[in-house]
């Protein structure tokens, strides 16, 4: 029978880097997102769907979060919503996964796989019982249609294509629902 968990967003963290003026990496991660991870009865990973607010996206640079907000790149008003969808989950073996799966943002799906590590699940100190997982990939951002740029003097481009992306989530088992 397999198990559902709801991502716990205060716990769980979706980061990404890219490299600025081709010397240095800009990180940045989004503040609101939610979501489900799937388990088998063995607690082996089946699935993961997530929601991500485009508009949360934090660089710690109000001016520059609020041109990635803008039809340069995100554009948060036609696009609010950034989705991952899991396809396919192949065991590595232990507790490693590599997942593909559909992302969507910008008005485009395109599938990205992710290498993913998950934890045994374990009881909190309020009966909650609550897993958690680190994922890794890399995507091109030309390929969601996100490519504002400008050539430097000597050549290089202010934003980099390669985006880095790390998550740390953390899931919980939703309590019970009484029985009407």
């Amino acid at each position: 029978m397999s198990q559902t968990w709801n991502i716990d967003a205060s716990h769980t963290s979706l980061d990404f880097a890219v490299k600025h003026m081709a010397i240095s990496t800009v990180r940045g991660h989004f503040k609101a997102l939610s979501g489900t991870v799937t388990t088998n009865e063995s607690g082996a990973l089946e699935s993961i769907e997530a929601n991500i607010d485009a508009s949360s996206i934090d660089t710690k640079d109000a001016q520059r979060d609020g041109h990635l907000k803008s039809p340069d790149f995100f554009d948060v008003a036609t696009h609010p919503t950034i989705t991952f969808k899991s396809t396919n989950v192949q065991a590595k073996g232990g507790n490693e996964y590599t997942v593909t799966g559909d992302l969507s943002m910008h008005g485009i799906t395109k599938p990205v796989t992710l290498e993913v590590e998950t934890v045994a699940a374990i009881k909190d100190p309020w009966g909650m019982t609550r897993t958690a997982a680190s994922a890794t990939g890399k995507i091109s951002r030309k390929e969601w249609d996100l490519t504002w740029n400008q050539v430097l003097e000597f050549g290089a481009l202010v934003v980099g294509d390669e985006i880095k992306i790390t998550l740390e989530i953390e899931a919980v088992i939703p309590p019970a629902t009484p029985a009407a």
